[in-house]
């Protein structure tokens, strides 16, 4: 048992949280990972979110807009990527555990649960988006063969999840970037600026725009960056420094977000009325082969959320094999494609936003600000409510600034608006703002707490 146990921490990530996290994963093993990560098939299909389309579907801005709302929500996402990459890459210890320091053991099980479920929630995403590509990419098929396909490659990849990096370092992060020129340069020669000089839906020039409009799709796209903030940790605990865990998260990801959501945008609008979300990277010269790249290249997305929710559900089941519970989550995630679709999808990037930018907020102030780094993350840490306050204040803050459009939970912060008088302004980020207010709140109640202790 010690033999394997000394093998597994050499090569590959721990089958359980009672064995250490081996440190080897270099700053170009992370920034390969984060970079492939920013390039995603989400960004082509879901590139319209940065337009802040309506209940129609209708975008309310221009796609020049569009392209600077993704700018100014990446690198603020990238950032707050970064900063959440540092405490796994000091401690060692996954997202998830580290929340038994912010919150306490028992308290941590929330978050834990909602992370679960929103990981659970993109895996499904991924796989549906993979099927949808693929039939588009082979004119047709078997759509739940390629969900399939889609499913056990996800799983394979989880279960060897550092071979799974350095594979990705080495040989699918060069695909993707030749993949990437290519599409640019074959845009770009299609008349395309033309369409980005486009007036937008108001009619008055490409920034024409409802500046409350703007603020919506910048955090729509940081709710996309913010979507790994709560399983960074769960990879840069392997890293072998702080400075290049925040480095490779921030600077990495961000970038390729960037390129990515921007091509998306081109390809938007080069979309007739008829046509699919891909079409236009298929009817380019070499379209197919290179968008073939970006479809199985998807896989490392639902990869990564499925080991994260194996990881995540760790910190309740500590002893259970991350395996075992990787072949169950794929299994699961491959069955709800097979059921699902992607109706919901902006109003479950708003919902995340709203749950996890004020947790990051909570966990910035009381790590960085008041603890140096050093956290009770035992099994048995105490319960620390003032905390749980502080990431309330936070989602209250977002969800009255922007409460999306999901359903029911809309409609309860939209009552919650008119009973408080509350009017959004156009300057108001609800990313930026909830995370502020968490950040204050959190600060103040450890000083508080740090201030009743006795000497």
């Amino acid at each position: 048992m010690a033999s394997s146990t000394l093998d597994n921490a050499g090569h590959e990530a721990p089958l359980t949280l009672e064995q250490p996290a081996p440190k080897v994963l270099s700053f170009w093993d992370q920034s390969a990972f984060w970079a492939n990560l920013g390039v995603s098939l989400f960004a082509f299909s879901g590139a319209y979110t940065v337009l802040a389309p309506n209940a129609q579907g209708t975008a309310q801005i221009s796609i020049a807009a569009g392209i600077l709302a993704t700018i100014i929500g990446t690198v603020l996402g990238g950032l707050m990527l970064g900063a959440a990459a540092v405490p796994g890459a000091r401690t060692g210890k996954p997202a998830m555990v580290l929340l038994r320091g912010l919150f306490g053991a028992k308290l941590s099980y929330l978050p834990t649960v909602l992370n679960v479920a929103q990981l659970i929630g993109w895996g499904t995403f991924e796989l549906i988006v993979i099927g949808d590509a693929a039939a588009e990419l082979f004119h047709g098929g078997p759509h739940w063969l390629y969900v399939v396909a889609a499913g056990v490659l996800t799983t394979v990849l989880t279960i060897w999840p550092l071979g799974s990096v350095r594979v990705l370092r080495r040989f699918v992060t060069v695909g993707v970037v030749i993949a990437l020129i290519w599409f640019y340069v074959q845009f770009l020669r299609s008349g395309l600026p033309d369409l980005l000089a486009d007036p937008g839906p108001r009619g008055d020039g490409p920034f024409g725009v409802d500046w409350n409009l703007f603020w919506i799709a910048t955090d729509a796209a940081l709710a996309v960056s913010i979507s790994w903030v709560p399983v960074a940790a769960d990879y840069t605990r392997h890293a072998r420094s702080s400075r290049s865990a925040f480095g490779a998260a921030s600077v990495a990801y961000a970038v390729t977000q960037i390129i990515a959501y921007v091509l998306g945008l081109f390809a938007l609008a080069l979309t007739t009325a008829d046509s699919g979300p891909y079409t236009p990277f298929l009817q380019v010269s070499l379209g197919a082969l290179f968008f073939f790249v970006f479809v199985l290249r998807e896989a490392d997305q639902s990869f990564a959320n499925v080991y994260s929710t194996a990881v995540s559900i760790q910190n309740l089941a500590p002893r259970v094999d991350r395996r075992a519970l990787s072949i169950g989550l794929g299994t699961l995630i491959t069955l709800l494609a097979l059921r699902l679709d992607m109706a919901d999808y902006f109003g479950f990037l708003g919902l995340i936003g709203s749950v996890f930018v004020p947790l990051l907020g909570v966990l910035v102030a009381d790590f960085f600000l008041r603890a140096n780094g050093v956290w009770n993350t035992a099994h048995d840490a105490p319960s620390r409510w003032g905390m749980i306050v502080a990431w309330l204040v936070g989602l209250t803050v977002y969800q009255l600034v922007n409460p999306g459009d999901a359903g029911q939970w809309t409609d309860f912060w939209i009552r919650v608006q008119g009973i408080v008088h509350f009017t959004k302004q156009a300057w108001m980020s609800a990313s930026l703002l909830s995370f502020g207010a968490a950040v204050l709140v959190a600060w103040l109640v450890g000083r508080v707490t740090t201030l009743r202790k006795p000497a």
